[in-house]
């Protein structure tokens, strides 16, 4: 077409937009004799637009689940009490293996019921949470038996758990302390003894020997309805405090491999105390200890081969510090097991209990 022509049109059409009160003159430019104009379209064309791929936010890890705000969000059901099998009677006590559901499984335990007249409210109850012992090699009705009779005697419902994987309870046994099962069985027990028609809900305490004491920290900072704890050579220090200070000697027990690799799983995933305070923390009980449910009271021999006893001296300290209540015996020259000044450390365990649990403090 001829650019005159064009040019032309455009200016008549200016002049006639202007005329309708439309709009103000259009300026035009004159197009230069070498200014190529582009070639005009003769049909429509599909221009391909480039796809546009929604982002979204990237799923955020969920926390593991040993530190103590998931341990809180869990539910901790239990299940009713059920009777396997009726053992011989201890002195003034009647002993069952009875069984009871955590996580969906069947988790057996070693259950004592005193025969005295029950008070109106119930008998007090005492959880008993039993140190390391080979899993393969565990039995209901074996070790901790003066332990367990003590208390018993003393009027109170005893309830031992065979945490999972242990003895005839169901589940994989994966250690105490890169796990949290330990802790959901024990506090499925609670929940479950809280049922028993002979059992007092409201006045539950925890007795805990070297693995069982870390547990018992971990429950009281846990649940608010554990009356009292009572320790024994426990392994009660913070992760990193476990883990520059812990060095066991070597032993033949054969130990699984679940619950040996803890620390290295745990290095690998989230570093090291040093590289990771924040991580390290969170699964402390330690660090929770103004949330204790109640008191501790905690036994010690300072010649302990297994576990240090500036873990007790530790917790001690840190649990004044919180402003909560705590006792500290230190004995000498004694095991693991406290077996020379067993009479006495119980006669202690069981006053902390009475004044605590029996009498509510």
């Amino acid at each position: 077409m001829n650019r005159s022509i064009i040019l032309s049109a455009l200016l008549s059409l200016s002049a006639l937009l202007t005329a309708c009160g439309i709009g103000e003159s259009l300026p035009v430019q004159p197009v230069e004799p070498s200014a190529t104009l582009p070639p005009l379209p003769t049909q429509a064309q599909n221009v391909a637009l480039p796809t546009v791929t929604p982002t979204s936010a990237p799923t955020p890890t969920p926390p593991n689940p040993l530190t103590i705000e998931s341990m809180r969000q869990r539910e901790y059901p239990g299940s009713d009490i059920t009777i396997e099998q009726t053992l011989a009677p201890g002195a003034n006590y009647k002993r069952y293996i009875v069984s009871y559901l955590s996580d969906g499984l069947k988790i057996y335990a070693l259950m004592t019921v005193p025969n005295s007249a029950k008070p109106q409210t119930g008998f007090p109850v005492i959880l008993f949470n039993h140190g390391y012992i080979p899993p393969a090699t565990y039995k209901t009705t074996e070790r901790y038996v003066n332990y367990v009779d003590a208390i018993a005697r003393a009027g109170y419902i005893v309830l031992r758990s065979d945490y999972r994987g242990h003895g005839n309870s169901e589940g994989e046994a994966r250690g105490g302390y890169g796990s949290p099962d330990y802790t959901i069985d024990v506090l499925n027990a609670m929940a479950s003894i809280k049922r028993y028609k002979d059992a007092d809900p409201n006045r539950v305490g925890m007795w805990g020997h070297s693995m069982g004491g870390q547990i018992i920290v971990r429950a009281m900072v846990i649940r608010p309805d554990i009356k009292a704890g009572v320790i024994w050579s426990g392994v009660v220090a913070s992760y990193p405090d476990l883990i520059s200070q812990w060095r066991r000697r070597p032993t033949n027990i054969p130990t699984p491999s679940a619950s040996r690799r803890w620390r290295e799983n745990f290095f690998e995933q989230y570093g090291t105390p040093a590289e990771n305070p924040e991580f390290w923390n969170s699964i402390s009980p330690n660090a929770y200890l103004a949330d204790l449910s109640g008191p501790i009271q905690l036994h010690h021999s300072e010649a302990d081969a297994e576990v240090p006893w500036i873990f007790s001296q530790s917790l001690h300290t840190q649990v004044l510090a919180a402003g909560k209540v705590a006792e500290f015996f230190r004995y000498q020259n004694d095991d693991h097991n406290l077996s020379k000044n067993f009479s006495v450390a119980m006669q202690r365990s069981i006053a902390f209990f009475d004044k605590y649990v029996k009498r509510g403090g």
